[in-house]
């Protein structure tokens, strides 16, 4: 079992839709290195912005 991480600990990108940081989530595990958008709702709005 992986150790815990503190949350300041994460990794953390820049949302390329809003501009807003956000941080990994394990949902994003396997996927990490191609995930661009913090939200779905940044990622269908992507071509408005």
């Amino acid at each position: 079992m992986p150790k815990m991480r503190k949350k300041g600990d994460l990794p953390s990108k820049v949302c390329l839709a809003c501009g807003l940081p956000f941080t990994w989530r394990k949902k994003w595990e396997r996927d990490w290195d191609n995930v661009k958008y913090c939200s779905e709702r940044c990622k269908r709005s992507k071509n408005s912005a």
